[in-house]
């Protein structure tokens, strides 16, 4: 073969190889880290609606709560579904990351039970109420008092409400701060008691059925998808949400965890 056909060969592979780039810059997947369980298995789900669409997703599962944030700040994944805004802004400030929630996915919501009342409204003057005694979880089931009526906190308090932050409480309940993994068996002892959708499943309660009173969609504890501060607007990502959005998501969650895991949109 003569040096002047080896000379056009190359040049065509080089070609060839230029164009071919954008083609495998399309093909690149997206990295979304989750945690196991609901998340992981949601995202099979996204995952499949994608591959519909032709936006191609790549699954990656972690076994802790830092690590998702700490590999998508340092470019290893594009986004990551498994932690609410209340905790992706602590995980900013105290780590300096630049990431931001760019849509809601689902709520693992906490609920008051209760074995000696079907409704809020027959609890009794002086009754005795189990809250979680660690700050995020025992703030949430009081956020959830007030906004079921029965407390007032002091404005000013955020998130992270305790008794102590308790300014009007007509009824004059009682509250009693426990562990949260006692909370189901604090039932027989309390007239009621706000417990995490984890421990409720572990004692056999069902929240959609058995909870009298549960955190709304729209709470501050929803469950966000998150990128780099950077990326939010690019075009792929809208895409994402439509489809995590989508019917086919939305029923796949109502079929498998009948209320303990709730689409937050």
């Amino acid at each position: 073969m003569s040096i002047k056909v080896l000379k056009s060969l190359a040049a065509f592979a080089l070609g060839a190889a230029v164009f071919a780039q954008p083609a495998l810059a399309q093909d690149k997947p997206l990295k979304i880290g989750v945690t196991a369980g609901p998340h992981a298995q949601i995202f099979d789900v996204v995952k499949q609606e994608a591959a519909k669409q032709g936006l191609n997703i790549q699954v990656i599962e972690f076994t802790d709560y830092v690590q998702p944030n700490v590999a998508l700040s340092a470019g290893d994944l594009d986004a990551n579904s498994y932690q609410h805004q209340p905790y992706l802004d602590n995980a900013n400030a105290d780590r300096g990351y630049k990431l931001v929630s760019i849509a809601k996915t689902v709520i693992f919501p906490i609920g008051i039970y209760s074995k000696k009342i079907k409704s809020l409204s027959e609890l009794k003057e002086g009754a005795r109420i189990a809250l979680p005694n660690d700050p995020t979880n025992g703030g949430r089931a009081l956020l959830l008092l007030q906004a079921n009526g029965l407390i007032k906190l002091r404005p000013d308090v955020g998130l992270k409400a305790t008794p102590i932050d308790v300014v009007e409480n007509p009824k004059k309940l009682r509250f009693i701060e426990l562990d949260a993994a006692q909370l189901p068996r604090s039932l027989d002892d309390t007239d009621a008691s706000a417990v995490n959708t984890n421990f409720a499943l572990e004692a056999g309660l069902n929240p959609a059925k058995d909870a009298i009173a549960q955190e709304s969609p729209d709470s501050p504890y929803a469950n966000v998808l998150v990128v780099r501060e950077k990326d939010k607007d690019r075009p792929e990502f809208a895409k994402l949400i439509a489809i995590y959005h989508s019917p086919a998501v939305k029923q796949f969650i109502e079929t498998k965890y009948k209320g303990a895991v709730v689409a937050a949109w």
